[in-house]
């Protein structure tokens, strides 16, 4: 039987996971490499544990949208035709995961994301400035097709999403704010579908996910913020090293 003492203790735990968690996430992504390990640590079994932090972080995600947004850091003239193409991509990647297994992308995603560190770190001066040209046909389509299969893969297995949404954005020729700001966008589209479907399959722990989610908030809030005024040179530091931290943890669990 848990007693309110460690009640309380998790409590704490969990809201100090997810501060740090939502500041990390909501300026490049990969606030999973915290919260979904400390779930794990408060005993939430572990096919609950994806759920639970689906919900808070579909909180956090909401509310970097919304900074990013009410800062101007979103290209909504692209983004409205993008948004629809997320949502049906993470809809069919959380029902695929009930037929193939996941791990079997870690590889994959292992060699992707040294792909993208190792770009970034080659091209100082990337993302810097904006050369983005305007909305056309081609980038509309081509951010589509991005759009669907990130938005499957964050739906089917998820880590490292935000690091390949702003990768994908700076190819358009966005800044790192504006291409962080793009990707929040996107990435609350497909945790929108993916937290359904775990609501529906029963998979959500909705005391520990709303405790998280809160803190995950002020993270996202002052996270947000800070990219926002600090600019390119911080987001860039810190998509570099998220990505790292990425590959580190997928190395880490392939080999055990």
């Amino acid at each position: 039987m848990v007693t309110p003492v460690v009640e309380i203790l998790v409590f704490f735990f969990l809201s100090a996971a997810g501060f740090l968690a939502g500041f990390v996430d909501s300026v490049v992504g990969g606030g999973g490499l915290i919260s979904v390990p400390a779930l794990l640590l408060c005993g939430v079994s572990p096919s609950v544990v994806l759920g639970t932090n689906k919900l808070a972080g579909t909180m956090a995600t909401l509310t970097s949208t919304i900074s990013f947004a009410a800062s101007d850091k979103v290209n909504f003239s692209l983004i409205k035709y993008l948004f629809p193409f997320s949502l049906l991509g993470a809809t069919l990647g959380a029902h695929m995961v009930k037929y193939i297994p996941s791990q079997i992308l870690k590889p994959l995603i292992i060699v992707l994301l040294i792909c993208v560190s190792i770009y970034t770190l080659r091209k100082k001066d990337w993302g810097s400035i904006s050369t983005y040209a305007g909305r056309n046909k081609k980038n509309i389509w081509l951010g589509a097709a991005v759009a669907a299969g990130l938005g499957f893969y964050d739906g089917f297995f998820g880590p490292g999403t935000g690091s390949f949404l702003i990768f994908a954005f700076l190819q358009f020729g966005f800044d790192f704010v504006v291409a962080a700001g793009n990707a929040k966008v996107l990435n609350f589209a497909s945790n929108i579908a993916s937290l359904a479907t775990f609501i529906l399959m029963g998979a959500v722990n909705y005391s520990y996910g709303i405790t998280m989610g809160i803190t995950m908030v002020i993270g996202a809030l002052l996270g947000s913020r800070l990219a926002i005024t600090k600019g390119t040179a911080f987001v860039r530091l810190m998509f570099i090293a998220i990505t790292l931290l990425l590959v580190s943890k997928q190395v880490w669990d392939l080999l055990h």
